[in-house]
């Protein structure tokens, strides 16, 4: 008769059945005896064979302890994602999973430890991006993207590109004098954008930030709404000043707008100016005309940069009216010292859920009528 052993293991709350050669390990609350002989096994055990949990250790408590995050959220927010059972105990972490979900996270909790302990704040939407990445590239470096800062400011978080593709996309500012970054929303268009331009603006290799924005309708009316033009257009720019706010201190901030240093405005007040020594961007750029984005392209002066974002599938413009955006896709793309950089649902930096949101819309089928998909 074999002998089956049955204890418990590392995690707390599970335990591993073995007899022979076979071993098989689960939630402790899954297994009920039955007589001496052996017990009943629930559906979430996983046999495993002579496979046995996956240890790392870490130098640096410290820095481990950042990596885990306060009452271990970082490693709580790994096990949901991946399905995996994490145990931690000094500073060694376990790794109860089937392959390839305990490689990920392996490989996860060794790449972001260099950066936990160079005193980078490890947060959700780290470990959320690097489980994205390496399940799609295992050979990827989060290094190479969470190390390339763009923008410091005092107190508050160092901005980075999240993903390989706002690598490219902040590569492609640098390297650039005009840039348009088209894509879905939450993806850091506009974001990475002013970080970019603080950044120039720090250096002094420009002398002003102009923030613009199309004053088109989404389903409501300028006329409704109260006050005078600039109080009018104010919620349309209202976007630029919160990205604006989360990078420098409000008091700053005011202070750059009062100057001129920063100048947040409608898009109809750029016509008639040439724009030097500017970095320059264009936000919500679908919902520009034609003649509109010829009139802002060809305000940019001497010393200047522009970058202009936007989504192709929100559409705000009055049915038949063609978008600018749209038409500087064929119209500009072959020009050299202009880059397009096409973000996908892969970049989205906002809650998870946006991702299969926008999926879910894409996947939407035409409207009968041929019209444009909003």
């Amino acid at each position: 008769m074999k002998v089956c052993l049955i204890r418990r293991i590392a995690h707390p709350g599970r335990i591993r059945f073995e007899a022979g050669n076979r071993r098989i390990e689960g939630q402790w609350e899954s297994f009920r005896v039955r007589g001496a002989r052996g017990g009943y096994l629930g559906s979430n055990f996983a046999e495993t064979g002579e496979r046995s949990a996956r240890r790392v250790s870490f130098d640096n408590i410290g820095a481990f302890q950042a990596l885990v995050g306060e009452l271990s959220k970082n490693i709580k927010y790994i096990e949901k994602n991946l399905g995996v059972n994490i145990s931690v105990k000094g500073n060694t972490v376990s790794i109860f999973g089937n392959s390839p979900s305990d490689d990920i996270a392996e490989r996860l909790l060794k790449q972001l430890y260099p950066l936990a302990r160079d005193g980078y704040p490890i947060l959700p939407v780290d470990i959320d991006q690097g489980l994205r990445i390496l399940s799609k590239d295992p050979a990827a470096k989060l290094k190479d993207l969470l190390r390339d800062t763009i923008f410091i400011s005092v107190g508050k978080r160092p901005v980075t590109p999240k993903t390989p593709l706002q690598k490219e996309y902040i590569h492609a500012i640098r390297s650039h004098d005009i840039v348009f970054g088209i894509g879905p929303a939450g993806t850091g268009k506009t974001y990475l954008a002013m970080a970019m331009a603080m950044a120039s603006f720090s250096k002094k290799q420009v002398r002003r930030i102009i923030l613009a924005r199309p004053a088109v309708e989404a389903g409501e009316k300028l006329g409704f709404l109260p006050g005078d033009l600039y109080e009018k257009v104010n919620p349309y720019l209202r976007p630029l000043y919160d990205a604006l706010h989360d990078m420098i201190d409000f008091e700053k901030a005011s202070r750059m707008i009062q100057r001129g240093d920063i100048e947040v405005a409608p898009l109809a007040f750029m016509r008639g100016r040439t724009l030097n020594d500017s970095f320059v961007i264009l936000d919500e750029a679908q919902n520009t005309t034609s003649e509109q984005m010829k009139m802002f392209l060809t305000r940019l002066g001497y010393s200047s940069k522009a970058v202009i974002t936007g989504d192709i599938t929100q559409i705000d413009l009055p049915d038949g009216t063609g978008s600018g955006l749209v038409e500087t896709t064929e119209l500009l793309s072959e020009i050299e010292g202009i880059a397009f950089v096409w973000f996908t649902d892969l970049d989205v930096v906002r809650h998870p859920l946006v991702q299969e949101i926008i999926r879910a819309y894409e996947s939407k089928p035409p409207r009968p009528d041929g019209g444009t998909r909003k």
